[in-house]
């Protein structure tokens, strides 16, 4: 169910500009299909407007994830419009980090691929900006 979130809130982001790029959906569509969802489960998704919603019960790895395939997402077409930074400050907060997180995301967040160490190096770097849990 949280990669449908994901997957929901990335579409969503997509969206704000108007029109979902095909590399946007490419992407989008390769985050699924790594998590067991076929493509014409997924394209569907496309056309509709989805409700915006984070869960609470998420691992720190899961709500990096959330976050970096978010920028990664708004960095794939090399503009990054000033509604989809906010829209991604707003679900970093819902995650728990504090919206300093977005300078270091947009920083040092590549649109290509990125090697494991510089993700390890980042997840280290935000993971400093996440609020301290409840225990």
């Amino acid at each position: 169910m949280a990669v449908l979130n994901q997957m929901k809130l990335l579409i969503s982001l997509a969206q704000i500009d108007g029109k979902v790029a095909e590399r946007e959906q490419y992407y989008i569509i390769n985050i699924g299909r790594a998590n067991g969802f076929y493509p014409d489960e997924i394209k569907p998704l496309f056309d509709q407007r989805h409700e915006l919603i984070v869960p609470d019960d998420l691992a720190p790895n899961q709500k990096f994830d959330y976050i970096f395939s978010l920028v990664q997402l708004m960095k794939i077409d090399e503009r990054m419009y000033k509604e989809e930074i906010l829209f991604c400050s707003q679900i970093a907060v819902k995650l728990g980090y504090d919206q300093q997180v977005m300078f270091d995301l947009m920083l040092h967040v590549k649109a290509g691929n990125m090697s494991e160490s510089e993700i390890e190096e980042l997840k280290s770097l935000t993971a400093k900006h996440l609020k301290k849990q409840q225990a």
